[in-house]
């Protein structure tokens, strides 16, 4: 497969996933929004979503202090946000122009058809749309998106490499929704274990579609280490840091026996992966959450521009 194939297949997915990323910030902001909001410890919810998923600066600029419907405005509509969903959604539907001929009739429709009800949505006025009309759409439309290409695609290097987009962009988006925890909540103990820290913890739950799942697998009481643990650790969790990078490490691995040859990609893979085996849930808390969260984010991103230097960029072809 040409490096440039390659390269737009493994962006359709990161950019849809990204897309759906966004929709849940939101939710988690929406959800969180409906507490009472206190000087005594608690940062703004809204400013954190701007926090955790990297766009502070950017909204700054241009809409100074944040307010709701403005950084909803932001995360869904604005295309000067290149993380926004209508962004996100264009930039998958152009991936997917160019490689069209590498696409299911079904999963190139999929992404069109997200693409036109993109459109259809900006032209209604705001007052029409809610949130939650808003967030449930992204995601069902990334859910169908994935059922096109699992349902549909041939499972080649092509294959390997939309499913590659998939797993980054999860294990990078599951560590900055997690990272919201960390910038509403302000460091002090006196907050951990109340009712509010839980209610925060749930709502990430929540906002991953992950609650009924979480209570399959653990039951009983519902404690911050539980769902820290079903969030980073757990392999059965879909959504998790290890089911992310084990994943991406799945198809590094194919792609990697497809064209003969192991390269520095792989083993970066492996050894997040395998550094994620051995830890509890007691040394992520030791070292600190967000702390953790920061340095995961970073290793994944390392691995995404080793991916794009040894696959993507033609260097290698």
């Amino acid at each position: 497969m040409l490096s440039r194939t390659a390269d737009n297949l493994y962006w359709i997915t990161r950019y849809m996933e990204r897309a759906e990323t966004m929709a849940r910030l939101l939710a988690v902001g929406g959800r969180m929004a409906l507490l009472p909001s206190t000087a005594a410890g608690y940062h703004s919810e809204w400013e954190s979503l701007l926090q955790a998923s990297g766009t502070a600066e950017g909204f700054a600029r241009k809409y100074g202090e944040p307010v709701q419907r403005n950084i909803e405005s932001y995360f869904f509509f604005d295309r000067d946000n290149p993380s926004s969903v209508a962004a996100c959604i264009g930039r998958a539907r152009e991936n997917a122009r160019i490689v069209r001929t590498a696409l299911t009739t079904q999963v190139w429709d999929t992404l069109n058809s997200a693409f036109q009800e993109m459109r259809a949505l900006e032209r209604r006025p705001r007052s029409e749309l809610d949130l939650a009309t808003l967030t449930d759409w992204t995601m069902r439309q990334s859910a169908l998106l994935r059922g096109a290409i699992d349902g549909t695609q041939l499972r080649n290097d092509g294959w390997d490499f939309l499913n590659l987009g998939y797993f980054l962009e999860r294990a990078d988006n599951t560590a900055r929704v997690l990272d919201v925890k960390y910038y509403v909540l302000l460091p002090g103990v006196e907050f951990v274990g109340s009712g509010l820290d839980n209610y925060q913890w749930t709502t990430l739950l929540r906002a991953m579609n992950a609650q009924r799942g979480f209570h399959w697998a653990y039951g009983g009481e519902v404690t911050a280490t539980k769902i820290a643990h079903f969030l980073i650790l757990n392999d059965m969790a879909p959504r998790s840091l290890f089911t992310s990078v084990e994943g991406m490490t799945t198809h590094l691995d194919r792609i990697a026996r497809t064209y003969g040859r192991s390269t520095e990609v792989q083993s970066k893979a492996r050894s997040l992966l395998a550094e994620l085996s051995e830890l509890a849930v007691d040394d992520i808390f030791e070292e600190g959450l967000h702390e953790f969260l920061t340095r995961f984010i970073g290793e994944v991103a390392g691995i995404g521009a080793t991916i794009h230097d040894v696959y993507l960029s033609g260097d290698q072809r």
